[in-house]
């Protein structure tokens, strides 16, 4: 499911999304061209922390739409077990860990065309998770991925 299935030029999900969104899902706003304008690309709405069952589902499907993937940049202190690397469609597609945030994650194709997404904790209310999702997925959405999770009250604590 995408953002870009929305009418051109709208601000906007189409109507159905909020409802279809659920944890497991990503909301994706794809623009491989130099001029995205948006701070994020899209979000994902893991079912919990345990990467090696929640990130194959994701990479999958973002090589689908965006092609081969090089490298994914994500939180270690968030997630439970990361490796340094994943295989995806026979591929092997290198993860890299810093403290860059539990809220984001960053996938890179090619060298240098990086895709960040708005990671929606695995325990937010449905409500919330969609409310910060559809704001992510938004063309001129130019708040940072921390920030939505506080003003849709999607944030939670540091994992325990």
């Amino acid at each position: 499911m995408t953002g870009s299935d929305a009418r051109p030029g709208s601000r906007h999900l189409p109507s159905g999304v909020h409802d279809a969104v659920q944890p497991g899902c990503a909301l994706l706003r794809l623009e491989t061209t130099e001029s995205r304008e948006g701070v994020l690309d899209g979000a994902w709405w893991p079912r919990s922390r345990d990467i090696g069952a929640e990130l194959p589902a994701l990479l999958s499907a973002l090589t689908g739409h965006l092609g081969p993937l090089a490298r994914v940049g994500l939180d270690s202190t968030a997630w439970e077990g990361l490796p340094t690397r994943i295989v995806v469609d026979d591929r092997v597609v290198h993860i890299d860990s810093f403290s860059l945030g539990d809220d984001t994650v960053l996938i890179t194709r090619g060298d240098q065309d990086i895709f960040s997404l708005l990671v929606v904790p695995p325990d937010t209310p449905p409500e919330a998770a969609r409310a910060a999702m559809a704001q992510a997925v938004r063309a001129d959405n130019v708040t940072e991925a921390h920030q939505i999770l506080i003003d849709t009250g999607s944030a939670q604590g540091p994992p325990e």
